[in-house]
């Protein structure tokens, strides 16, 4: 099961990758820096879809104090912070030839880094070796109010005058033909993989636990 998740995984976004790369059509304005779109919001959607699972595992722990919501935070953490460092990655590349500078700090960037930041102090609480369940409990806390800054994220653009806003809005019906199909099957190339990510985490996990006998 393990074998053929990855074998799938890996096939499905290989696919992506090659349609992305060769087929997908140049924007006059941007060309090859666009296709990095193709990109980067999949990997926002799926990161922040990561830490809704977050969230939702958070509700669940505090309400049944049951380690396994607490093992899906955690691994749902994980991936999603993965998937948000690579959005701050993939940004300032789109960003370098479009604004001629990798980093603008307008709000929606700056909300963005906050919550990377957050779940990395996230992290680091997870690994100072205090009591397990009390662990689970701060990390339960800390995930269900870093889910807050993702609305804010999104919303941004309403939050702040439009003068300070960089980032671009995009409206699918408004794109030139060839662009919803690859980039709805590259959201559902990321979400596969990030689902195919969270299974084998929680897999590890439930090993972790089972040796130090909390399972």
């Amino acid at each position: 099961m393990n074998l053929s998740l990855f074998i799938l995984s890996a096939i499905i976004m290989t696919c992506n990758i090659i349609w992305i790369i060769f087929f997908t059509p140049m924007v006059p304005d941007q060309e090859w820096a666009q296709k990095i779109f193709y990109l980067h919001v999949p990997l926002a959607w799926s990161g922040f879809l990561s830490y809704f699972f977050v969230m939702l595992s958070g509700i669940l722990y505090l309400y049944s104090k049951n380690l396994k919501y607490d093992r899906i935070g955690h691994a749902a953490a994980e991936i999603g912070t993965i998937f948000t460092g690579l959005v701050l990655v993939t940004g300032p590349i789109w960003a370098t030839p479009i604004w001629g500078k990798p980093w603008i700090w307008e709000p929606r960037l700056i909300t963005t880094l906050v919550l990377f930041i957050i779940y990395a102090g996230y992290f680091i609480l997870r690994n100072i070796g205090i009591y397990r369940q009390r662990v689970a409990l701060i990390s339960a806390i800390i995930g269900i109010i870093a889910f807050l800054d993702i609305p804010i994220i999104f919303l941004s653009v309403e939050f702040w005058a439009a003068e300070i806003q960089s980032h671009p809005q995009v409206e699918m019906n408004k794109q030139p033909s060839g662009i919803l199909t690859p980039f709805l099957f590259s959201l559902f190339a990321f979400t596969n993989l990030m689902l195919a990510m969270l299974y084998l985490k929680l897999k590890v996990l439930y090993l972790e636990d089972k040796e130090k006998n909390y399972v």
